[in-house]
């Protein structure tokens, strides 16, 4: 198992020109997107449909309308953090987990695109597996990993904007340390991920909770009231035991 990591969105766009038929890619939006999408599914939603932009959600629903119920399609995401209002159309849902509650996700589509998030995930396209990774299901997702004896793993960072985000950082480092712990292993990380493993532990000793409050995501979080209790809430550890997969068709559902 050899371990490699994106630390910034600027990597992103040269995944398109690697062949990753034999990598395992893992995205990481801790704030918020892939915390979001796993509290979805853990509260019973079908699929989450993740796109780039909001013109493919909007022609997304419009078709897929015709095919089976329209209100079990929603449309959720968000731009510079908040709901997206498109023209006419409000988005159903925003990207805090704490909306995505039972009464409204259960049984439902979601086509979901974010700033970040959801462009490293379709970045990802290709790959032998894709997964979406958080704090809340760290530990099914290595388990998963191991499980299935991947020669290649990515971490992909999907960070905020255009800058790195020390969230995703610190998390793929916790993947790091749980996929490969001990120092025996350290031929199998590449640089990339000795960094973030050297992320996370730091942060454990610093306190999870106060390191990532001060990053550039964490921050703008916690300064608006209704969104502030997101960055406490994406920080809990293991509390939904699942996997969550990205399928051929395009589609996250738990593996």
């Amino acid at each position: 198992m050899k371990i490699k990591t994106i630390l910034t969105p600027a990597e992103l766009p040269a995944l398109a020109q690697r062949d990753l038929r034999a990598t395992a890619c893992v995205v990481f939006d801790v704030l918020r997107a892939t915390s979001t999408l796993v509290t979805a599914l853990h509260h019973g939603a079908k699929a989450i449909i993740p796109v780039s932009e909001i013109a493919e959600a909007l022609a997304f629903r419009k078709v897929e309308g015709r095919r089976q119920k329209a209100e079990m399609i929603l449309l959720g995401g968000e731009r510079n953090g908040v709901r997206i209002s498109a023209g006419d159309i409000d988005f159903d849902l925003g990207n805090s987990p704490r909306e995505y509650t039972p009464e409204k996700v259960r049984g439902k589509t979601i086509v979901s695109t974010t700033t970040n998030g959801t462009r490293a995930l379709r970045a990802c396209a290709g790959a032998q597996t894709i997964l979406a990774a958080s704090f809340l299901n760290l530990s099914a997702t290595a388990e998963f990993l191991r499980q299935k004896h991947f020669e290649n793993i990515l971490l992909v960072c999907a960070g905020t904007g255009e800058n790195p985000a020390d969230e995703d950082i610190i998390a793929a480092g916790a993947l790091v340390d749980a996929l490969l712990p001990g120092k025996d292993t350290h031929s199998k990380r590449t640089d990339s991920a000795v960094a973030a493993r050297a992320a996370y532990f730091e942060a454990v000793r610093m306190g999870l909770e106060r390191k990532i409050s001060l990053s550039e995501n964490a921050q703008r979080l916690l300064s608006l009231p209704e969104l502030r209790d997101d960055v406490a809430f994406c920080l809990q550890r293991d509390i939904f035991p699942l996997v969550a997969k990205m399928e051929s068709d395009g589609a996250i559902r738990t593996a």
